[in-house]
């Protein structure tokens, strides 16, 4: 078997991400790698060029950022107290491209992520994360349902 040194763990903070990170930390620790909680900023739609008051499009973004990295922190606090092997990746774009990416430059072994089970006309507009990065990574993904 394929010795696992680093696993990517993507969350989106959701229920389902609770799911898979239980079998990421378990595998982690059954293998003495190290676990990278990687986070993705999906992207907000560029206002910029249309009035938006009160608000300028930079500290919306600085504010979405700050607001990622809180939740990456207190994920961390809640679940990572006995862990020494890790580090946390908080990254903005498209979801599946940036864990791709972030998994590449660590020379990632695995990586693990939920899957919510979209079915139907959801599925076929906004597709599944999961299903994109299993269809395009050249890294081993491992999925973890939500039911």
């Amino acid at each position: 078997m394929k010795e696992l040194k680093t696993i990517v763990f993507a969350t989106d903070f959701s229920d389902c991400s609770s799911k898979a990170f239980e079998y990421a930390q378990s595998i982690s620790r059954a293998v003495g790698g190290k676990l990278v909680l990687v986070h993705v900023i999906s992207e907000p739609v560029d206002l910029r060029g249309f009035y938006v008051p009160h608000i300028s499009f930079d500290v919306l973004e600085k504010e979405i950022e700050d607001g990622a990295n809180r939740m990456m922190d207190e994920f961390c606090r809640e679940n990572m107290t006995d862990a020494d092997t890790y580090e946390t990746r908080v990254v903005p774009g498209v979801a599946y491209t940036e864990i791709i990416a972030q998994a590449e430059d660590l020379n990632a072994d695995l990586i693990i992520l939920g899957t919510q089970g979209r079915t139907g006309l959801d599925h076929m507009l906004f597709g599944s994360t999961a299903e994109k990065v299993v269809r395009k990574s050249p890294i081993p993904v491992m999925t973890v349902s939500n039911r």
